[in-house]
C-alpha cells in the first residue's frame, strides 16, 4: 500500500521553486508606489518646514522681545537688541547651569541696560526663573518671574499676574532699586533683617526670589564693562577670582 503526499507550493512560485514573472512585476509595482508616496511626503514635509520655519522663527523673537518688554521698556534703547547678544553658560552666582544669553540695549551707541536670565533653585517647590533689567548705573531697572511652580494662591504673589494685589503687586518693589539705597547685606526680606516686605505665611518663595536677584544684580555690576565691550554674539568667560 503506497501513500501518496502532495506538495503545497507557495502562491506565485511555480513546482521548481521560481517565483512566476507576474507576481514579481506586481512586487515591483507596489515597491515603485511606496518609494513615490515616500518621496512625495518627504518633499512635503521638507517644503512645509521651510515655509513655516521664518514664522515659526519670527513668533519666537516676538515672544522674546515681549518678555523683555516687560522689565526694559522699548523707548529705552534704539539698536537689535536679541542682535547684541553675548552667549552666557551656565553661571552658579546666577543660579544657571544650561546656556543663555546676555542681551545689551544701546540707545545711540551708549551703553543703556543689561537683560539677562537668572534663577532662584531654593523655592519652596524648587526652579523659580526670572529675568532682570540692569541699567548701566548699576540700578535694577524691573525684574519678572518667568516661570515657578510655588503654591497656587500662597507663594505664586512672586508672579505678578497672579498676584491678588493689583494695585501694587509685589514684585514691583524691586524696581528702580540698588545698592546706593538698599545695601547687599539689606538686600533681604524683613524676615531675615532686609528691606523686601514678604506676605505671611510665604516668605520661602519671597526668600528665594529677593537672595537672586541681589546675586544677579551684584553679579552683572562688577562684569557690565567687560560684557558690553564684548564682540556681538561672544561666549563669555569667567575668571576666577
Amino acid at each position: 500500500m503506497s501513500t501518496e503526499t502532495s506538495e503545497i507550493i507557495p502562491a506565485g512560485l511555480s513546482d521548481t521553486g521560481y517565483r512566476e514573472p507576474g507576481v514579481v512585476r506586481v512586487s515591483s509595482r507596489t515597491a515603485a508606489i511606496l518609494l513615490i508616496f515616500s518621496l512625495f511626503f518627504t518633499a512635503l514635509m521638507a517644503g512645509t518646514y521651510q515655509l513655516t520655519a521664518p514664522l515659526l522663527e519670527a513668533s519666537a523673537q516676538a515672544e522674546k522681545l515681549r518678555l523683555i518688554g516687560e522689565v526694559l521698556p522699548r523707548e529705552a534703547y534704539d539698536n537689535d537688541l536679541l542682535a547684541d547678544n553675548v552667549v552666557l553658560p551656565g553661571v552658579k552666582a546666577l543660579g544657571l547651569d544650561y546656556d543663555t544669553k546676555i542681551y545689551r540695549a544701546r540707545k545711540n551707541g551708549e551703553p543703556v541696560a543689561l537683560v539677562l536670565e537668572a534663577a532662584a533653585n531654593d523655592g519652596y517647590s524648587g526652579h523659580i526663573g526670572l529675568i532682570l533689567a540692569i541699567t548701566k548705573d548699576g540700578r535694577l531697572l524691573s525684574l519678572r518671574v518667568t516661570g515657578h511652580r510655588e503654591t497656587p494662591g500662597l507663594g505664586d504673589y512672586i508672579d505678578p499676574k497672579k498676584d491678588k494685589n493689583k494695585a501694587k503687586t509685589w514684585i514691583t518693589q524691586f524696581n528702580d532699586r540698588s545698592f546706593n539705597d538698599t545695601p547687599q547685606a539689606k538686600w533681604r526680606v524683613k524676615k531675615d533683617g532686609g528691606v523686601i516686605d514678604q506676605r505671611a505665611g510665604a516668605t520661602i518663595s519671597a526668600r528665594a526670589v529677593t537672595n537672586a536677584s541681589g546675586r544677579a544684580l551684584g553679579w552683572a555690576i562688577e562684569r557690565a564693562d567687560a560684557l558690553y565691550a564684548l564682540p556681538t554674539g561672544a561666549h563669555w568667560k569667567e575668571t576666577a577670582p
